[in-house]
């Protein structure tokens, strides 16, 4: 049958992206032409994924109004012989049905996933980070592998990991895989470590805002420990550890993690994508090199 079901935490406050977050989500800003939250579930769709249900909070509003079906824009725009806009709306009709809860007390990730459990009614399903971009070769093709992996192994959760510079590691939780599968793709887990000083670290594999959970995450979120007010999927993930396989996918040298949560990488993604933009990006990097000349 496969994996069908996803779930996207998008219910967290943004504060690193004060003011541009006030009042609306981080997944909602712009990268290139689409909003973050939009190449997701690009993805998502891509990857064979037909459900989707969207962990929202205050203020996210904007995310349900960007995917409902317009009628009166599109009819305006039907009237004004705009086709190359109509174009545009194209992703109101994917084939993907999505659904929406709200967390209503700001509490974790764990916690958010925690609300999808009637959702994936004893289903294995992915976890994709609403503020995170996987640029890969064919649209959704790392997230297939992923779910590849985690079929393969028989495992309780599966991880996307990226190598990330020696001294970036304490700004991520790092993979600590079994010596055997080290240099693998795939690579079976004995931990995982929360952002370790660098000459502490397992590995330079970092987590990627991607998972496959079997539902046997359900019961280990309700075993993981409050820590500074939110429960933490990592510690959810350790405590099936104990009993169970956990596995890591490696994004392979032409896939790479976009991350939109601070505004550094996102100004960097931004250009990114706007450089590969058809109509403007080469202008924009003639622009570009004015500039900085």
């Amino acid at each position: 049958m496969g994996v069908k079901k996803a779930v996207i935490p998008a219910a967290g406050l943004g504060t690193r992206m004060l003011p541009a977050t006030k009042s609306q989500p981080k997944e909602m800003l712009p990268v290139g032409r689409k909003p973050v939250i939009q190449y997701v579930m690009e993805e998502l769709e891509a990857a064979g994924i037909d459900q989707i249900l969207i962990i929202t909070g205050q203020k996210k509003r904007a995310i349900e109004d960007h995917f409902d079906r317009d009628s009166e824009l599109i009819r305006n725009l039907e009237e004004k012989g705009k086709h190359d806009l109509l174009c545009t709306l194209d992703y109101e009709n994917c084939g993907v049905k999505l659904f929406y809860t709200r967390q209503g007390i700001q509490l974790g990730t764990a916690h958010a996933i925690s609300l999808a459990e009637s959702f994936v009614d004893n289903e294995p399903f992915v976890v994709c980070l609403g503020d995170s971009i996987i640029k890969s070769k064919e649209p959704g093709s790392f997230l297939k592998k992923l779910i590849e992996t985690h079929e393969k192994r028989e495992a309780s959760v599966t991880i996307a990991f990226q190598e990330v510079a020696a001294e970036d590691v304490i700004k991520y939780g790092i993979a600590d895989p079994f010596p055997e599968h080290s240099d693998n793709s795939d690579f079976r887990l004995r931990g995982l470590v929360e952002k370790p000083e660098v000459d502490e670290a397992p590995s330079r594999m970092a987590i990627s805002a991607r998972y496959v959970f079997s539902p046997r995450i359900f019961k280990a979120i309700e075993e993981t420990p409050m820590k500074n007010g939110e429960y933490q999927i990592t510690d959810s993930i350790k405590i099936l550890m104990e009993t169970s396989e956990v596995w890591g996918h490696r994004l392979g040298p032409d896939e790479k993690r976009y991350d939109v949560g601070g505004f550094k990488s996102y100004f960097e993604t931004f250009l990114t994508f706007a450089l590969e933009d058809e109509e403007y990006g080469k202008d924009l990097g003639e622009y570009i090199k004015r500039f900085v000349g």
